[in-house]
C-alpha cells in the first residue's frame, strides 16, 4: 500500500502543482485550509502533511498546533511563500521535519518528502 500525504494549501495552483509531482509516488488528499485539514486528518489514515503556513482563518502553525493538541503524530514538511524565518523556527520548533520554500524544485520536493519519511 502506498503511503498517503495530505496537501494543504489554500492556492489551487499549488495543490495541482504539488499532485503532479506526487501523484506517481504516493496516495494524495488534499484541503484548502487547516480546518478542512483537521477534519481529514481525524476520518483518514494520512502517513504525511504538507502544509502550507500562510492561509485564511487558520493558517499552517496554527492547524500544526492543533493536530499536536489532538496527539496526531506524522510528520509535517511546511510549505511557505514568504520564507520568512519567524515562521520556519515556529514550525521547526514545534517539530516538523523540514519547510520547503515555494515554488519548489519538484526532485527537491520528492528528495524532503522521501527524507521525511525516514525521521518517524
Amino acid at each position: 500500500m502506498e503511503k498517503c500525504i495530505l496537501v494543504v494549501d489554500d492556492d489551487a495552483l499549488n495543490l495541482k502543482r504539488t499532485k503532479i509531482i506526487l501523484q506517481k509516488h504516493y496516495d494524495m488528499l488534499f484541503a484548502e485550509s487547516g480546518k478542512e485539514a483537521l477534519e481529514i486528518l481525524k476520518s483518514e489514515k494520512i502517513d504525511m502533511v504538507l502544509l502550507d503556513i500562510a492561509m485564511p482563518d487558520m493558517n499552517g502553525i496554527e492547524a500544526f498546533e492543533h493536530m499536536k493538541e489532538e496527539g496526531i503524530d506524522i510528520p509535517v514538511i511546511f510549505l511557505t511563500a514568504s520564507g520568512d524565518e519567524d515562521d520556519v523556527l515556529s514550525a521547526l520548533s514545534l517539530g516538523a521535519v523540514n519547510y520547503l520554500k515555494k515554488p519548489f524544485i519538484p526532485q527537491e520536493l520528492l528528495k524532503r518528502v522521501a527524507k521525511g519519511f525516514e525521521k518517524k
